[in-house]
């Protein structure tokens, strides 16, 4: 009997040892498979989102940069051409009450053509008018005869760094405003060239031209352009023309 038992005894040894050998095996291959493929997902999409941060902030950056230079070349060259001119708002001859001096607006229309920069003389106290046009020009004509020289409220920055120079003004009893004089006698023109022009009420340029040129230092005075009040306030577009054909003409 002993014979007998001993071959099932065995076999069923072996049968336990396999089976806790293939337990232990499949164990081992089931546990760790979800967890990488979690991770590994986290770790890609990290990396994606710090470039688009980076990505949106490089232009607005870049364009900073662009702009400083840009301004920076632009202050540092500009134009060398400058419109200065004096004009007068309120009660004028012949156009009655105007909220733009005609000397305003053609000034406007040269510094358009010739991309110029605009400075305004404006006096320091205004003593001016604007209800009564001949109290004003009883004013201008006490300044005259007095040889005034009246104030001027603010100054042109960089004055020297101008080649050109447009100098716009009413006539006034035959001559320019005495702080036309101001200005050009406050100044140095020595190499710029001078160009005149004027609004008047049938005078012309009243030999302005000369007068200017017998006061600044400039290389060269050139032709200047009258241009009627009524016109610069009324004919807007006729007055347009005639300011390019006479820039055109000088070389502008």
């Amino acid at each position: 009997m002993k014979r007998k038992k001993l071959p099932r005894l065995f076999m069923t040894l072996a049968l336990l040892c396999l089976l806790a050998g293939c337990g232990g095996g499949g164990t081992e291959n089931a546990a760790p498979e979800s967890v990488p493929e979690a991770e590994s997902a986290d770790a890609d999409n990290e990396p994606e989102a710090a470039p688009l941060e980076t990505d949106s902030e490089t232009p607005d950056a870049a364009n900073e940069d662009t702009a400083d230079t840009e301004t920076q070349s632009k202050s540092q060259t500009g134009t060398d051409k400058l419109v200065v001119y004096f004009s007068r708002v309120g009660e004028q001859y012949s156009v009655g009450v105007i909220e733009k001096g005609n000397t305003a607006i053609v000034a406007e229309m040269v510094a358009e053509r010739t991309g110029a920069d605009v400075f305004e003389i404006t006096p320091a106290v205004d003593n001016y008018p604007t209800d009564n046009y001949r109290a004003l020009t009883d004013i201008g004509l006490q300044e005259q005869k007095d040889g005034a020289r009246p104030a001027i409220a603010t100054d042109v920055e960089n004055f020297a760094d101008y080649d050109t120079v447009f100098l716009g003004y009413p006539i006034w009893w035959g001559d320019l405003p005495m702080i036309l004089y101001t200005f050009m006698e406050s100044h140095d023109f020595s190499g710029k060239t001078v160009v005149p022009f004027c609004t008047h009420g049938g005078s012309q340029m009243a030999g302005t031209a000369a007068k200017i040129e017998g006061v600044v230092t400039a290389d060269a005075v050139l032709n200047g352009l009258a241009i009627e009040g009524t016109d610069a306030q009324n004919n807007r577009d006729s007055v347009r023309e005639t300011v390019n054909d006479w820039l055109a003409g000088l070389g502008y």
